[in-house]
């Protein structure tokens, strides 16, 4: 079957935590790992009901500042230092657009609902046709029903479509629909892979 769409993840592919020291430094002011910060911000229950839309994206950092035993003053300081060494791969970015001319782009995120007013104000909103973020749809990678909604509004067949993932039980959930998936680890190679994947 010939593919027609391409669908990204966000965080972890396009947008990467390529510098740590920022993060680091974060959870050493609060004597905490990297890892404890971390699953702070993105392992926890207001977390995960933020991603689903049960909770806004506000009222889970309320309950980050409260765990850190901070006031309101302090949530832009603290979101700045946490996802200071966050990058946008660019090279990635022009490769999607290029894609573009010839395929559907769409992206699948897991994210809160700050992330379509993020890719509004970063302009990477163009890349895509069709976006689905969990926090308003109500439903997460790896359920099935989040790329069934994907293929629903890019109006494709499972066996038309690729996903770029950078967990393996994202991608393992896409394939299980009949979607071919390329789990990314190093944003060359995926490209590569996908490449050769499209005949481009």
């Amino acid at each position: 079957m010939t593919i027609r769409a391409i669908f990204f993840d966000y965080g972890g592919v396009i947008q990467r935590t390529e510098f740590q020291a920022p993060r680091q430094h974060l959870a050493e002011r609060f004597s905490m790992d990297y890892d404890d910060i971390d699953k702070l911000v993105f392992g926890g229950e207001s977390a995960q009901r933020a991603s689903v839309g049960e909770i806004r994206e506000d009222a889970h950092w309320s309950q980050v500042l409260k765990r850190l035993k901070q006031p309101e003053s302090e949530l832009q300081t603290i979101k700045d230092e946490f996802f200071g060494g966050d990058v946008v791969d660019h090279e990635l970015v022009e490769f999607i657009r290029s894609l573009r001319r010839r395929f559907h782009v769409g992206l699948i995120s897991n994210a809160w609902d700050g992330m379509r007013p993020h890719l509004e104000r970063t302009g990477l909103i163009e890349l895509f046709e069709t976006v689905i973020i969990s926090a308003e749809v109500g439903v997460m990678k790896p359920e099935a029903k989040i790329y069934h909604l994907a293929l629903e509004q890019a109006q494709v067949e499972a066996g038309e479509a690729v996903f770029v993932d950078d967990m393996p039980a994202n991608i393992a959930a896409c394939e299980s629909i009949g979607m071919k998936g390329v789990l990314f680890k190093d944003p060359r190679v995926a490209m590569e892979a996908l490449k050769k994947l499209l005949k481009v």
